[in-house]
């Protein structure tokens, strides 16, 4: 696995064509500790070739540092690739992960003005909204977005961590290509009402963090024990203490289909998040993030594995036994508002 071209899908009605599996580059400068910059800019190049075309960042990222670090392998690949940012979450260097919500007209267009500078670009393919503030009316925060588009400085509107509600009233205002929020085995919550909301209205699902962060590969149990003190991941509930050690005895499951294909762990993990397209019917563009080239040769291989009705039954119930939050401050998604 690894060393053919992914396929393309169309990102929502209408939307720009992409690979079916898209990049998550946070990692590469910003959250999971430190990285070696020469392996990520190696890894960018390795993803395109494979046919990994959109590529996924937000300014809060490192504070605008991991739109900066994209910046040189956009301005070399800027007809090839799909750029995906986001605004709305706002923080201050001296607390990175303690976080604000702006959705208010004003700074949807401070916050594009800053990524078009950061990034080096002229126009923003999927530009998102982050975060949603319940103050701000969705007719506003949208509507200030919308208004890019006719200026020419994005192209494509993208929310992320909303409701089935919110996101009627977004498309309502303007269409929306694509909703990016958490799902994978271990996050499923979305499959309720949003995803069937994106079904009816022709919207992709962009899941995030399909890979649980990592612990689905197995590479990690206890965040605080295993993972550096600069790694978000040590303060979220589902790697640590009692709550880790119970989910990591969900992967038992997965690591039996996985010998079951020859396959990782991760692949499977994947392979599952790419089956809810066909699950759901709509357009499923997943994008895990890393920041080495055999991880990217191992994330697209999961497209070209094919889960049976049986791999599906026993992956089924393991949704609904993880224990633990998916954050430690859950009013921060979209929980409890639908």
């Amino acid at each position: 696995m690894g060393s053919e071209k992914i396929d393309t899908v169309e990102l929502g009605t209408g939307g720009p064509r992409v690979g079916v599996q898209g990049l998550g580059c946070m990692g590469m400068s910003w959250a999971y500790g430190p990285t070696d910059a020469d392996e990520a800019r190696a890894t960018l190049e390795r993803a395109l070739e494979l046919g990994v075309t959109l590529y996924d960042t937000a300014d809060v990222y490192g504070l605008g540092e991991n739109e900066k670090f994209l910046a040189p392998f956009l301005r070399a690949h800027r007809d090839e690739v799909v750029l995906a940012t986001k605004f709305a979450l706002v923080a201050g260097p001296d607390e990175p992960f303690a976080r604000t919500i702006r959705n208010d007209r004003g700074y949807v267009r401070q916050a594009v003005e800053a990524s078009l500078r950061r990034l080096g670009v002229d126009v923003i393919d999927l530009y998102y909204m982050h975060r949603r503030d319940v103050r701000v009316p969705m007719e506003e925060s949208v509507g200030a977005m919308a208004e890019l588009v006719t200026e020419g400085k994005v192209r494509h509107l993208g929310l992320s961590e909303v409701t089935a509600s919110e996101l009627r009233a977004a498309h309502a205002v303007h269409p929306i290509a694509a909703v990016q929020s958490e799902w994978s085995l271990f996050s499923r919550d979305i499959e309720e009402s949003v995803v069937p909301a994106a079904a009816g209205l022709g919207v992709a699902l962009v899941p995030y963090s399909p890979l649980g962060r990592g612990f689905l590969t197995g590479s990690f149990v206890h965040a605080d024990q295993e993972l550096g003190e600069d790694d978000f991941r040590r303060g979220q509930p589902r790697f640590t203490g009692d709550n880790a050690a119970a989910n990591a005895a969900l992967l038992e499951p997965i690591r039996k289909i996985a010998d079951s294909h020859g396959a990782t762990l991760g692949q499977v993990a994947l392979a599952w998040v790419h089956h809810r397209a066909a699950a759901h019917g709509l357009t499923v563009v997943p994008i895990p993030g890393t920041s080495k080239r055999r991880r990217i040769e191992e994330n697209t291989g999961a497209t070209r594995l094919a889960l049976s009705e049986r791999d599906l039954a026993l992956l089924e119930p393991i949704a609904g036994r993880v224990a633990g939050d998916r954050y430690a401050d859950m009013t921060f998604t979209s929980a409890g508002r639908e």
